[in-house]
């Protein structure tokens, strides 16, 4: 199993990277759980699976992309 991994804006600097790849994860949970180490996410992270918006613990499948963003905010 791979999963493709993608961090944007102040999260792709928080973890320090813009894309990695995780194997063997079963939610999108799992999938930040494995792709940093444990970090605590933020409170409200947006998630989206192949481009679709997403909850943590939706499943994920073989070769599925999943990203993180942090909250939206507006002006």
């Amino acid at each position: 199993m791979s999963i493709q991994v993608k961090f944007f804006a102040s999260l792709r600097e928080k973890i320090g990277l813009s894309e990695t790849k995780v194997e063997k994860a079963s939610t999108a949970r799992d999938v930040w759980n494995l792709a940093t180490d444990n970090a605590k996410h933020p409170d409200n992270i947006l998630v989206a699976i192949n481009l679709d918006y997403a909850k943590l613990d939706d499943a994920i499948n073989d070769g599925d992309e999943v990203a993180f963003f942090p909250p939206v905010t507006g002006g």
